[in-house]
């Protein structure tokens, strides 16, 4: 089997919120980039990219220079074609745009690798379980004002979720006081048997992490998340050491070292790959070894209808975040049943391209 070609389009979803109708800005957009790998006998792998911000054009010229220089070779040899890849780019990785461009190749390859052998993703890469926990994100937003978050809870709960993902370092005039009173009027809203995750996304120091952490810890948060910044091995261990509460990291480092150093400094309890910024599919597994080793449970960040197939296939999987940002880019895609996803059980990626959209967004 032989690549042929490659196609690649921008695409611009609306920026809505639809687990528990959000506020959304008007006119807002996410903007993917999207990829379709074609091959002399007619399986065509797809796959997306994501977080260019104001530099998704750019992100689009390295895709598509780096896909053309996969035409000619053996889709299934993986390893061979990401290594040409790496080398073709030089200095410019392991981060950054090479990373994000890199990955929706890697995850176009494997699709075609299970269309070939006709095999779902989540089998071919251990396919541990058929259905996995999901938790909901995205709908309790630190932006969103507090009555929306306390009416937001408990729509969730009632649309069948069992963990669902907020968030503290509140924006304008926030102190301590009010980031705790936040977590205990959600955490009555949604009573006490739920999941309650929080993302801080970098915005405390070490000293703050450590004691807002322990006041809220009555309210039996599930993990607290990115507590501090990304790269501060010491200061994250410092505080995972400090709280009962599991710490979780990971979704901003790219490729496989800065997981090792978080590992091997115990920074995190929980590790968080984002599929994207590890390299793809490929680079996700790897990490996910790598934390097996250390007896750390691993759980994705962001593009549920990929990560359910690498949470499911591997046993310290943990739950896939559900955060559908990306949804709208297919036809069909897995929904949330009970606080499960069940994986798909077509071959590859067991997605398609909604045309429709593509045509309607595209760009």
């Amino acid at each position: 089997m032989k690549i042929t070609h490659i196609q690649t389009q921008i695409v611009k979803l609306p920026d809505d919120e639809p687990l528990a109708n959000g506020p959304a800005a008007k006119g807002a957009t996410r903007d993917f980039v999207t990829l379709t790998i074609g091959t002399d006998q007619g399986i065509e792998g797809i796959g997306a990219t994501f977080f260019g911000g104001a530099l998704t054009g750019a992100l689009r010229v390295a895709l598509q220079a780096l896909g053309e220089l996969t035409i000619g070779m053996d889709p299934l040899k993986i390893e061979a074609l990401v290594a040409k890849l790496r080398a073709a780019a030089g200095q410019s990785g392991p981060g950054g745009i090479f990373t994000l461009a890199l990955s929706a190749i890697d995850i176009a390859l494997w699709d075609i690798k299970g269309k070939a052998l006709n095999l779902p993703l989540a089998k071919m890469l251990g396919g541990y379980r058929e259905k996995v926990p999901t938790y909901a994100s995205g709908a309790l937003m630190r932006g969103f004002s507090l009555d929306h978050l306390l009416k937001a809870g408990p729509t969730l709960v009632q649309n069948g979720f069992k963990q669902m993902k907020t968030q503290l370092a509140l924006p304008s005039d926030t102190n301590p006081g009010k980031e705790v009173e936040r977590i205990r009027l959600l955490r009555e809203a949604i009573g006490p048997d739920i999941d309650l995750m929080c993302d801080i996304n970098q915005r405390w120091d070490v000293r703050q992490a450590i004691s807002i952490g322990r006041r809220i810890e009555e309210y039996n948060l599930f993990w607290l998340e990115d507590v501090t910044a990304h790269d501060d091995y010491a200061g994250l261990a410092r505080v995972a050491d400090a709280l009962a509460t599991p710490v979780a990291g990971g979704e901003y480092v790219y490729g496989l070292a800065p997981f090792r150093h978080m590992l091997e400094a115990r920074s995190v309890d929980i590790v968080m790959i984002d599929v994207l910024r590890s390299g793809g599919i490929t680079g996700w597994m790897k990490i996910a070894g790598m934390a097996e080793a250390f007896n750390v449970p691993v759980v994705n960040h962001l593009y549920p209808e990929i990560s359910v197939h690498l949470v499911a296939a591997i046993p310290h999987g943990l739950t896939v975040e559900y955060m559908p940002w990306s949804s709208g880019l297919y036809e069909e895609v897995p929904q949330p049943v009970n606080g499960e996803l069940i994986v798909p059980d077509k071959p590859g990626l067991g997605l398609k391209f909604d045309q429709a959209a593509l045509k309607k967004y595209g760009v």
